[in-house]
């Protein structure tokens, strides 16, 4: 299993082991499983999934963001020797000596303290620009926009602002996904005023929501997980 070490500049403070299907939460609160008592880290800042044969880190819409090797992301999957930055500490993921290896995959209730330091501002001026989706219509504003991040099966992010996405075999779905038992339409994600709702339209093969297939239609919540055969993403919202 690998196994996570928080350090703070060259001084290790602890170890933890991440077993399979295990998920380890990281922020300022006590009840995290990493906790780091800094200022520029948040309440609930970031968390590492065990995810099938695979490793991801989420941020969790921290307020100063999360790094892997001085890259903002939003999800990513870990690869042995990858450098965390949390605030102003440092998270090494390492896989003990000999263990087999993940192979690529790529295709707050108290204030948080904005973090000033050169290498954050350098770190965010680097990642300052994003490469985006194109977008149908512009969804109405006071409503979160909802986001797909690739995890397998393609790279990048989905803006979810069209009332209707399409997911399926089709080659004009808004998200293209093929193999065995999948329809031409195998399931629908719709925006509605209290959030999305991801619906099962057809097909042996069943979209599924964190390991669970969908009959019927279930409300996306925050960071859950999407499977529709060789495809992944992770969904979260954003202002």
């Amino acid at each position: 299993m690998p196994v996570i070490t928080l350090k703070f500049k060259e001084n290790e403070i602890s170890n933890h082991p991440l077993e399979k299907d295990q998920t380890l939460t990281i922020g300022r609160r006590k009840n995290n499983d990493i906790v780091i008592e800094n200022l520029a880290v948040s309440g609930h800042h970031a968390k590492i999934d065990a995810v099938g044969e695979g490793y991801v880190l989420t941020d969790l819409k921290s307020k100063n963001g999360s790094f892997v090797n001085e890259q903002l992301v939003a999800s990513h999957w870990l690869e042995h020797g990858d450098v965390i930055n949390i605030g102003k500490h440092t998270l090494m993921f390492t896989f003990q000596e000999g263990e087999p290896q993940r192979q690529d995959q790529s295709g707050e209730m108290d204030k948080t303290m904005i973090m000033e330091t050169t290498r954050h501002r350098s770190m965010v001026s680097k990642n300052s620009v994003k490469a985006a989706s194109p977008v149908s219509p512009v969804a109405p504003l006071q409503q979160p926009i909802g986001v797909l991040s690739y995890l397998a099966g393609g790279e990048g992010e989905i803006l979810l602002t069209s009332k209707l996405t399409k997911m399926g075999k089709d080659p004009s779905s808004d998200i293209v996904a093929s193999g065995f038992g999948i329809k031409q339409t195998a399931a629908t994600i719709s925006m509605r005023p209290d959030g999305y709702h991801l619906s099962h339209v057809g097909g042996i093969t069943k979209v599924k929501v964190n390991g669970g297939a969908v009959k019927d239609s279930v409300q996306l919540k925050e960071f859950d997980i999407i499977e529709l055969g060789p495809v992944k993403f992770q969904f979260f919202t954003k202002d």
